[in-house]
């Protein structure tokens, strides 16, 4: 593996035998050192599955993956030193003080008393936590857990951060300050692979993004990239209705090298030399007589290179989840 690779994965395949789901179907991801991936997909995409895999608590059932050169399941031991996890579910305890909590997951990663005493205070100052280090974590919201749960998975300072939705759930407050953390941490070298459906987190934190849908990777560039491959302009053609738009849809097909994406009463195209395109449209409806109520033209979004990958448009789930269940408290322990 080259010196500039800090994690890397080729061809992972893990298959569950309950409901005989191949959550990885040959994924491969490499992310660079002090960078940032964003690996997109839908719910049940394989996301999680990918991470639990990097992470040590699952084994891949064939492939092979490292993190800075070293063996997930060859060499575990040495992989869970180099990294932290901080996921869809907080691993804090909530019966602990915020406190408490950080000086706990520095024990079990056997760091001495006085060292993990001065990184909890370090860690709670980062996060803004200092006011509330002493409250049990029953009184915290739930922006102020997942702040607690990153401090956690940074006290054993690992190069490697592994986020797997970690703003699933927060208010737009929350997750902006989380973003801010997050690229403070990216600031001062840390390596983070981040699972996410929030198209604008990729989008502000990802250096690299990966696609994932059905367990395969489906297009994998920067941000910049994948909007490049879509074309130039994206003509959104408002419709009185749903029949209305069904038929303009039909019309349609033909003017452009993709197909109209049709989402209920709208119907969109993702075009080059937009204006003319638009114009066609326009003069095509009308000669069929098909009212227009609005159109727009705009710049191509990460959204919309979601919905032309994967049919759809991101589906965010307030409680996350991928194929599987929430880990376990062991599972959690050991990935510490």
């Amino acid at each position: 593996m080259a010196d500039s690779v800090a994690v890397e994965a080729h061809d992972l395949v893990k298959v569950f035998a309950k409901g005989n789901v191949r959550a990885l179907d040959g994924v491969s991801l490499e992310v660079a050192r002090g960078t940032v991936l964003g690996l997109l997909g839908p719910n049940g995409a394989g996301k999680t599955t990918a991470v639990r895999i990097l992470s040590t608590i699952l084994p891949p059932d064939s492939g092979h993956a490292a993190v800075f050169g070293h063996d997930v399941v060859k060499e575990a031991d040495t992989v869970r030193r180099l990294i932290g996890l901080a996921g869809q579910y907080a691993t804090v305890d909530e019966n602990l003080t915020g406190r408490e909590n950080i000086k706990m997951v520095g024990r079990l990663t056997h760091i001495s008393r006085k060292e993990v005493a001065r990184r909890a205070d370090a860690l709670l100052a980062q996060f803004e936590l200092t006011d509330a280090a002493n409250r049990t974590l029953k009184t915290y919201s739930g922006g102020m857990r997942r702040r607690l749960d990153l401090a956690a998975a940074l006290v054993g300072q690992p190069p490697v951060l592994f986020l797997d939705e970690p703003t699933t759930g927060l208010d737009p407050q929350s997750r902006q300050d989380l973003w801010m953390v997050i690229e403070k941490l990216v600031k001062g070298g840390t390596t983070v692979l981040l699972t996410t459906q929030y198209l604008e987190e990729a989008d502000r934190l990802a250096d690299q993004i990966v696609v994932v849908d059905h367990g395969k990777v489906i297009a994998q560039g920067t941000s910049a990239e994948l909007k490049a491959d879509l074309g130039t302009t994206v003509i959104s053609v408002n419709l009185a209705d749903a029949e209305g738009a069904t038929l303009a849809a039909e019309l349609l097909v033909g003017i452009t090298a993709k197909a109209p994406v049709l989402e209920g009463s709208t119907i969109e195209l993702t075009v080059e030399e937009g204006p003319r395109v638009a114009a066609e449209v326009l003069r095509t409806l009308d000669q069929h007589q098909v009212t227009v109520a609005g159109l727009t033209l705009r710049e191509p979004s990460l959204d919309d290179v979601f919905l032309s990958l994967t049919g759809h448009r991101a589906e965010i789930d307030d409680v996350g989840g991928d194929e599987e269940s929430p880990p376990s408290a062991s599972e959690r322990k050991k990935a510490r």
